[in-house]
């Protein structure tokens, strides 16, 4: 299993990808002093240090009608318990003030100009509600589905796309059945071949299209996705590595070769930052085993995540 990583990285594992963005955003326009003096109020802010903060007044700044979101996503729409008491939750670093994000000062920084996400889920779920918030300064946003994108939205105001490339792994995987049923007395029904050199066939050719790209993984490094019937089997330049690697060796090895592979390929003016794993937080059952998520507050730090 995947390790767990502290109950109190959660509030920053999301935040820290928009505040990140909006902090990039905050570059473009170097004319404007206002802009000039908020990054650097942003880049002098420790986003790791700090607490959620009840504000009543804060709410979220889309509503259910919003089209980007999946509708079995869509919190709002589908009346979930005591939605509003939950929105009403703000992460307030210490010392410091993250102003919330315009959807209109960003969309006017980043003109002309494309974000890509990169990964499993984790990104995909802030995608929903980041194209939700930015469609307050575009109404006329439509869907948009290109160059390998799994999903993502076009902003005609702006001329700025955001798109989201699933590749839960980031390199290449494919499955191998077991040709033989002598094959099968190990109990495996096949593996699933991971090229650790090799980049998923929905990125791989992305580069120069993004200003910004957000990359992300870690979820799916499990036995529940690979369980011993159908494991990961490593391979490099076309042949297996030796001697084989665990599914946290291989992860290591897939990450450094993504990486070289990003720094060779992709322009040095592309912004490109790595997202952390989100910690596991269902109670009762994992998430496709009647889990769900019980409480209407963030953990406390002393407090303990239980599975």
């Amino acid at each position: 299993m995947f390790p767990k990583l502290p109950s109190h990285l959660f509030p920053f594992l999301i935040l820290l990808t928009l505040a990140s963005l909006c902090f990039f955003s905050s570059f473009l326009s170097s004319s404007s002093s206002s802009s000039t003096s908020q990054s650097l109020a942003i880049s002098n802010c420790n986003l790791f240090k700090g607490n959620w903060v009840l504000d009543p007044n804060h709410t979220p700044l889309y509503d259910e009608t919003c089209p980007f979101h999946r509708n079995a996503w869509n919190c709002i729409r589908n009346q979930r318990q005591n939605m509003s008491f939950i929105n009403s939750w703000k992460w307030v670093p210490r010392g410091c003030d993250l102003p919330r994000i315009d959807p209109f000062r960003f969309l006017g920084l980043m003109r002309n100009q494309n974000v890509g996400f990169v990964g499993d889920s984790l990104n995909e779920n802030f995608l929903a509600s980041f194209l939700c918030i930015l469609r307050i300064a575009d109404e006329g946003a439509r869907r948009w589905k290109k160059k390998g994108a799994w999903r993502g939205a076009y902003f005609p105001k702006f001329n700025v796309t955001v798109g989201y490339h699933r590749a839960v792994l980031l390199s290449k995987y494919q499955w191998q059945p077991k040709q033989t049923e002598a094959g099968k007395q190990d109990g495996s029904e096949g593996v699933n071949r991971v090229d650790v050199d090799v980049p998923a066939d929905e990125w791989a050719k992305i580069a120069g299209f993004y200003d910004v790209l957000v990359f992300n993984t870690g979820h799916w490094w499990n036995y529940d996705k690979f369980p011993k019937e159908k494991p990961l089997v490593f391979y490099k330049a076309g042949q297996p590595i030796v001697p084989p690697l665990g599914m946290l060796e291989g992860l290591k090895v897939v990450l450094g070769n993504m990486i070289t592979y990003i720094e060779k390929e992709f322009p040095r003016k592309t912004l490109k930052f790595w997202r952390l794993q989100s910690p596991r937080h269902f109670y009762g059952g994992d998430w496709n085993q009647n889990g769900s998520c019980l409480f209407n507050k963030p953990l406390e730090e002393n407090e303990e995540q239980r599975s």
